[in-house]
């Protein structure tokens, strides 16, 4: 295996990229094209995967690499969450929905075996915000 040197030698980006890239795509069609605030939503979030990928490769460490990788594999939840959303008002066809989750999908699950493999390879981290933290434990979800 070669040394990865470039956040653009990494799978994870450009994953991240594909799919920023279909997102892109399906949010400036049809009935998407109009709806300027979920667009915009859904874009946002799909262009986060790889833009945090690449900042948090370039940043100074492991610990701060491994708080964009987060960041980024949560941002594929949310576009997977926005994905449901835009099904449910007719803005794309299940197809669509289907091909564009399980893209999302694949993309969360390689970001979180980099993750695992950085956190392997320099030890775990404490929580790397004790905002963060305070944030978990402050909100407690009772019905």
């Amino acid at each position: 295996m070669s040394k990865v040197e470039r956040f653009e030698d990494l799978i994870a980006w450009r994953k991240g990229r594909a799919l920023a890239a279909r997102i892109h795509h399906v949010v400036n069609n049809g009935t998407f094209a109009r709806d300027f605030s979920f667009r915009n939503q859904l874009w946002g979030a799909a262009l986060s995967v790889p833009s945090n990928i690449a900042e948090g490769f370039e940043r100074f460490g492991p610990g701060e690499f491994l708080y964009f990788l987060s960041v980024a594999k949560a941002s594929c939840a949310e576009v997977r969450s926005d994905l449901y959303t835009a099904f449910d008002v007719k803005h794309i066809d299940e197809a669509t929905m289907n091909a564009l989750l399980a893209e999302a999908s694949e993309c969360g699950r390689i970001i979180g075996k980099l993750r695992a493999s950085i956190e392997a390879r320099h030890g775990r981290r404490k929580p790397l915000s004790t905002q963060h933290s305070a944030l978990s434990t402050r909100h407690s979800f009772q019905r």
